[in-house]
C-alpha cells in the first residue's frame, strides 16, 4: 500500500471487554450471551451513540470503539461503567457482566471504516491493564482529559506492554473512583 494512498485520522479509540468472558460462557453459553445482548441493547450502544462514539468492531465480549474527542470518550467510558456497576448490583457474582476499559488517543489508518495501526494495539493492552469496573488510560488521553473530569485518577507509572517497542506512561480510574463520581 503506497504511503501516500493511505488514510490516517487522529481519533480517541476505546477498548472494552467482558472480565472472565470465557469462563462464564463455559458455565452458560445461552444466559451469558443474553444478559450481554441485553446490556448492549438497554444501554451500551444508546450510551456510545448519545456520546457521539461509533462501534468500530464487535467480537465476542470485545468492543473497539472510536471517538471524536477523549473527553467525550472518557464520559462514555464512566457513564457505562457506572451503569453497569447499577445492572449487576442486584445479580448475584455468578451473572455479572463487568467490563474493563482502554482510553487511548492517537493516530490510525483508517480503511474501510475499520481502524488500524500502534494506537489500537496500545488501546488493547490498556485495556487488559484494568481492574474489573475500572478504565486505564495512556498518558496521551489522560491529557486531554485532566481538569476536565472531576476523578481520581492513579498514576501507575511506565508499562512495558505485550508487543509494544515503548513503554506507556498509565493512569487508572479504579471501579471505587467512578462509583464515587
Amino acid at each position: 500500500m503506497n504511503d501516500s494512498a493511505v488514510k490516517r485520522a487522529l481519533t480517541a479509540i476505546v477498548m472494552a471487554d467482558v472480565v472472565g468472558y470465557s469462563r462464564m460462557m463455559g458455565e452458560n453459553e445461552a444466559g451469558t450471551l443474553q444478559r450481554l445482548t441485553q446490556y448492549r441493547s438497554d444501554f451500551i450502544d444508546p450510551t456510545i451513540a448519545l456520546h457521539r462514539g461509533r462501534i468500530v468492531d464487535s467480537i465476542g465480549d470485545s468492543l473497539l470503539l472510536e471517538f471524536g474527542s477523549v473527553v467525550d470518550a472518557a464520559q462514555c467510558a464512566i457513564a457505562l461503567q457506572q451503569m453497569i456497576a447499577d445492572r449487576n448490583a442486584s445479580l448475584p457474582d455468578s451473572k455479572r457482566i463487568n467490563f474493563r476499559f482502554g482510553v487511548n488517543i492517537g493516530d490510525v489508518i483508517v480503511k474501510d471504516r475499520t481502524l488500524f495501526g500502534d494506537s489500537i494495539n496500545v488501546t488493547a493492552r490498556l485495556q487488559t491493564l484494568a481492574e474489573a469496573g475500572g478504565i486505564c488510560f495512556s498518558s496521551a488521553a489522560y491529557d486531554q482529559v485532566r481538569g476536565k473530569i472531576d476523578a481520581e485518577f492513579t498514576d501507575m507509572g511506565a508499562h512495558q506492554l505485550k508487543n509494544i517497542a515503548r513503554r506507556i506512561e498509565v493512569f487508572a480510574l479504579s471501579a471505587q473512583a467512578i462509583g464515587e463520581m
